[in-house]
């Protein structure tokens, strides 16, 4: 990986650097609709990131808790940008008690292989009929 920029990042730039956005007004979209925090404190894009911050990154139904180990504004390939940063182990077991607990609410779901084809989409159709009629 190339030289530390400098001191200080930007947090958008970061977070582009560090792959956790495909692009820097994501992740400037993502700051502003309080998806980023430190010290469980909203911070603005231009907020300039230090080595040890600690960041809580939520990305869709997960929560991640990262510490900032490295600053670069340069983006280069994914295993140099997980050399950027270390997800607590916290972090790490929340989250896969999570989805785990997500999954397992999946199996009250009736998953089909396919597609419905015509008939069982009478079907559906019929029984939704039936569940939006008053009593």
């Amino acid at each position: 990986m190339g030289e530390p920029v400098s001191t200080r990042v930007r947090v958008d730039k970061w977070l582009w650097a560090a792959r956790f956005f495909k692009t820097r007004s994501l992740a400037k979209t993502a700051i502003e609709g309080g998806k980023i925090q430190t010290d469980g404190q909203r911070i603005k894009p231009s907020r300039e990131l230090e080595v040890g911050m600690m960041l809580t990154i939520r990305q869709g139904w997960d929560d991640k808790t990262v510490e900032v180990l490295a600053l670069t504004d340069k983006r280069r390939g994914a295993p140099e940008a997980q050399l950027l940063y270390r997800e607590t182990e916290d972090s790490i077991a929340l989250r896969e008690q999570r989805a785990a607990e997500r999954k397992a609410g999946l199996g009250s779901f009736i998953v089909s292989d396919h597609r419905p084809n015509k008939k069982e989409r009478r079907q559906i159709h019929r029984f939704r009929r039936t569940m939006d009629e008053p009593d």
